[in-house]
């Protein structure tokens, strides 16, 4: 009898076929976390994501003179570059546009759009008023817009004293007229 009871007092203490496999998924799961969170740490540092090397820039400052305007893109309009495009080796372009006055709607509503990445314009000085894919708008000084890139819009008036800041990515782009 007494071997009977140290026989049952041993099964006891042994864990059962059922709570054996219950323990081992949860180490088992312990175990899979802890190797997919290694696997993350492994890829964040192995840098997979691979971002572009940025671009080297030089310091560079303009200064208004009012005789830094040149013909540019437009008849219309004279562009006082701001040396961002060669500072950043193409990655930007930044000018002041001027436009010419007096506004000619026959000469400026060609509908157009940029091939950019981004285009911001900021009204300097006077008024522009523009369509946008159908929508018109007139922008006054301290207005600002972004066209997204291949936007199509025209040009349909403009203030004689409407003076422009331009933002531009890329550098170099086309324009591609659609009349």
């Amino acid at each position: 009898m007494a071997t009977a009871r140290k026989v049952q007092k041993a099964k006891r203490a042994m864990p059962s076929a059922r709570t054996a496999r219950k323990s081992s998924r949860t180490a088992h799961r312990r175990s899979r976390r802890s190797s997919k969170r290694a696997a993350r740490r492994r890829v964040a540092r192995s840098g997979t994501k691979t971002k572009a090397a940025p671009r080297k820039q030089t310091f560079v400052a303009s200064h208004h003179h009012p005789d830094a305007f040149d013909a540019g893109l437009r008849s219309y309009a004279k562009y006082r570059d701001l040396g961002i495009a060669e500072a950043t080796h193409g990655l930007a372009r930044a000018h002041v546009i001027k436009m010419v006055p007096p506004c000619d709607p026959n000469v400026v509503s060609k509908r157009h759009y940029h091939d950019v990445e981004f285009q911001m314009i900021y009204v300097l000085k006077g008024s522009i008023t523009g369509e946008y894919e159908g929508e018109v708008v007139t922008m006054r000084e301290g207005s600002c817009w972004l066209q997204p890139p291949k936007i199509k819009h025209t040009v349909l008036d403009y203030s004689d004293d409407c003076e422009l800041l331009e933002i531009i990515l890329p550098a170099d782009f086309d324009t591609v007229e659609l009349e």
